[in-house]
């Protein structure tokens, strides 16, 4: 009896040692397989939906008979007469001239029939579209349909029975899921069609690029990830592990022009949204209240009386707007819009935006600390909402400003659109304008409500100003701290 139960425990140490060595050794290699196998399968399956896209386009330079010498050291002889006719007389008038400019891109097929959705900026100006398969094969693309404000295209090609990507839901996304970016990165010049992948987590959600890169593109949206993105990536897919769509890269945020852990895409809900319209081909609207906004700061809404900053300041109301004919003014601050407490800009601009064109809305504001309620029909967006280019001299120093009246030159180097009031051109550290956060460039256009269209009106009302002063730049509000 005492050998056998000997024997049995050997044999029943045995076979435990075979089962240990057979099955996984830890959770965590398991859980690292099946992350791989995720990534890989992602590869192989929505990868084959992504395209390369390649285009040209002709540039024409106008010649004609004008001539510009610049001094070795700087300066210019203009047009200088004598030159103008020595070229004239020997060289005739300069012909026009054109050179090809090349775009490279990424795309993403969206139907088996050939309908591939990419970035506005990839194919824009383009005369001549090509988009390469991950197989190799070359279309010519035709463009069926843009939206420049929200980056995003819809191109042909003609083709069948194509491998094709599901799109799946952005809002349902969380900080730290991992995703996948795809696209062709320095396409060509790999001599590859076969598309890159690179894997990240999603860092941040509804980031904003504001008007950085691009005036007339709406980048308040954003999803940020760490999957590599670079140049060429640009319209690619930004997909989950299940192989759906949740993004489509846009941008990359760097100081070198390579990736440096921060890349961008554009909500796929955002093109879900229009996809069936850009398909046909049909003019993307959007709704529009004609206000310049801003976020409150700590500051600002203890200002106007506000228990915390969840709202949005008013900082311009442009002329014939719908916001205009409702009664909105500067320094209103918008609380509510159809009944929906309005926390910041991006919820702003976005519950605009998709507001039926004509629908009337009732915005709740608050103005000199009491509650009212407007009617606003909202109204198409212009195309263009540039303003006109400014013109006029003087200078003064007030709170650390450094300020002058709007002249040619200083346009120039600030850009400035805007004809009345004046431009900072200096500010002293540390002092209390810069510690509000103004910056050279930035057009003072009230302070306490008070209007400036020059630099005497700005001299006679800071004159013996005292206490904090609320100034209206063209950037929005900002509170200048003063003493008592």
């Amino acid at each position: 009896m005492k050998r056998n139960s000997i024997i049995f425990s050997v044999s029943f140490l045995l076979i435990g040692l075979i089962i240990g060595v057979a099955l996984p050794q830890t959770p965590s290699s398991f859980e690292e397989f099946r992350m791989e196998d995720a990534v890989i399968n992602v590869a192989n399956i929505t990868g084959k939906a992504v395209v390369s896209i390649s285009t040209e386009h002709t540039a024409r330079i106008k010649g004609g008979r004008r001539y510009y010498f610049s001094y070795p050291f700087g300066g210019s002889l203009g047009e200088d007469e004598s030159f103008r006719r020595f070229f004239d007389d020997f060289f005739g008038e300069m012909p026009d001239r054109e050179y090809k400019q090349m775009g490279l891109g990424s795309g993403v097929i969206i139907d088996q029939e050939g309908y591939i959705l990419t970035n506005e900026h990839v194919v824009n100006d383009a005369d001549k579209i090509t988009v390469t398969l991950s197989d190799g094969r070359n279309f010519k693309g035709e463009i069926k349909g843009r939206d420049a404000r929200a980056d995003l295209a819809v191109i042909k090609i003609n083709a069948r029975n194509l491998p094709m990507a599901s799109l799946g839901d952005s809002d349902n996304l969380k900080i730290g899921q991992w995703v996948v970016a795809i696209g062709n990165p320095f396409g060509f010049a790999m001599q590859n069609p076969e598309p890159t992948v690179t894997a990240g987590v999603i860092g941040a959600l509804h980031r904003s690029l504001g008007r950085i890169t691009s005036r007339d593109k709406d980048y308040n949206d954003l999803i940020q990830t760490d999957a590599a993105i670079n140049p060429g990536n640009s319209g690619g897919p930004l997909v989950n592990l299940k192989g759906e769509v949740v993004g489509i890269n846009v941008a990359i945020f760097s100081t070198s022009g390579g990736y440096q852990g921060v890349g961008f895409a554009i909500p796929v809900n955002n093109a879900k949204r229009i996809i069936s319209k850009l398909k046909e081909g049909k003019k993307i609207v959007y709704g529009w209240l004609g206000v310049t906004v801003q976020d409150l700061t700590d500051d600002l809404a203890k200002y106007f009386g506000l228990p915390d900053k969840n709202a949005v300041l008013v900082a311009k109301v442009l002329e014939n707007s719908p916001a205009q004919k409702a009664g909105m003014k500067e320094s209103d601050v918008i609380k509510q819009l159809d009944d929906k407490p309005v926390n910041n800009v991006r919820e702003l601009l976005n519950a605009v935006a998709k507001t039926e064109i004509g629908h009337k809305v009732k915005v709740v504001v608050v103005r000199e600390k009491k509650e009212l309620t407007l009617e606003v029909e909202i109204g198409v967006r212009p195309e263009n909402l540039e303003e006109e280019s400014p013109s006029a001299v003087s200078t003064a120093n007030w709170r650390g400003l450094e300020v002058e009246d709007v002249s040619s030159d200083n346009a120039r180097r600030f850009r400035i659109e805007d004809k009345i009031g004046v431009v900072v051109v200096d500010i002293e550290p540390n002092s209390p304008a810069d510690e509000a956060g103004i910056v050279p460039g930035d057009i003072i256009l009230e302070i306490n409500r008070q209007g400036i269209k020059n630099m005497s009106d700005y001299e006679k009302i800071t004159k013996g100003l005292k206490g904090n002063a609320l100034i209206r730049t063209s950037r929005g509000y900002f509170l200048v701290k003063g003493e008592e």
